[in-house]
């Protein structure tokens, strides 16, 4: 009689014992991980050092250009106006963007060890949305900048004052950043299971979210309304104010007076395209149709070749640039 009570208790509490084994499986598959690995460029081994030194070079231009920039917008007169202010911020943040993923990657390609703590990769998240979503903002003020210089002459001085420009910097570079903290602890509040591995050089939204365990709706809608907010609407408001500039340029009489206002405005616009072009590439396309050799070669596009033609561009189409640099050469060698 003990023996059937006993079988029959087992029987009783036999679903229940089978629902327990299976929630301990499932919690021993999700594992809190404390560290990714960024594969970058491991898949070509034999070209590491010959990445390393091509990079370093790229990022040492960078700095050097865009520091020239800075230099040469604070120290000639000829250049202390809205335009160049802005620019001149617009160098800095090129520099302070490029910093957050290139050396990182140079150490990668040095040691040839691409661990990174779940912290750090947090952190250089957070700060490559920061910086490239205050540079879509940025650039869409530059926009607004040349609109009002060309539609609006008369006028340019009162609109875009000292107190109106610095405001504008400000909010270019204040307003995405409580927006993306928040975004970037929601993604790493999620759990992570399976594979740790990241293929890619540095931890960009789409590549990280791809290893979070459970439903990442929510996540991705979020991602997409961001997307919207710092690239989509940006892209919109400098289109409309391109469409202006444009018709008010082609109303001008004279050839001279065209061509000058085209020259302030071909620059700013090529950099729009190519930083809003592969921009919107990484954040807005749909997740089956995502390739992570294709997105790394997007990636490595925007966080490292734009950031090396734009003060090229900036520089080699601006004429008030070029005569500042002369100057700036002729009094060094002086």
């Amino acid at each position: 009689m003990w023996f059937k009570n006993i079988n029959e208790l087992t029987t009783l509490n036999l679903p229940y014992l089978q629902m327990k084994n299976k929630l301990k499986t499932e919690k021993s598959n999700v594992t809190t991980m404390m560290e990714f690995v960024l594969l970058g460029f491991s898949d070509v081994p034999s070209m590491q050092w010959i990445l390393f030194g091509i990079f370093l070079v790229i990022y040492l231009t960078i700095l050097m250009c865009n520091s020239i920039i800075i230099l040469i917008t604070k120290i000639d007169p000829a250049l202390h106006t809205p335009m160049y202010f802005f620019l001149s911020n617009f160098s800095f943040l090129e520099i302070c963007y490029v910093t957050v993923t290139i050396p990182r990657m140079l150490m990668d390609l040095l040691r040839q060890k691409g661990k990174i703590s779940l912290l750090a990769c947090a952190t250089q998240m957070c700060f490559v949305l920061i910086f490239g979503g205050s540079e879509c903002l940025l650039l869409t003020v530059m926009a607004y900048d040349r609109y009002v210089a060309i539609c609006n002459p008369l006028h340019y001085t009162v609109v875009m004052n000292q107190k109106v420009c610095v405001q504008l910097v400000i909010a270019s570079w204040v307003s995405a950043v409580p927006f993306i903290i928040g975004q970037t602890w929601q993604i790493f509040s999620l759990p992570f299971c399976g594979s740790n591995t990241i293929n890619h050089f540095f931890c960009d939204l789409p590549a990280v979210l791809k290893l979070a365990c459970g439903d990442t709706f929510v996540n991705e809608v979020i991602l997409y309304g961001s997307a919207v907010v710092f690239i989509i609407i940006p892209f919109l408001l400098i289109v409309a104010s391109y469409g202006k500039i444009i018709s008010n340029i082609l109303k001008l009489s004279s050839a001279r007076g065209k061509s000058k206002a085209f020259s302030t405005c071909s620059s700013h616009l090529i950099v729009v395209i190519l930083f809003y072009g592969t921009a919107t590439i990484t954040y807005l396309q749909p997740k089956p149709n995502e390739s992570e050799g294709i997105g790394k070669l997007i990636s490595l596009f925007y966080t490292v070749l734009i950031p090396t033609l734009n003060p090229i561009i900036y520089t080699l189409r601006n004429k008030d640039i070029m005569v500042a640099l002369k100057k700036l050469l002729t009094k060094s060698l002086q």
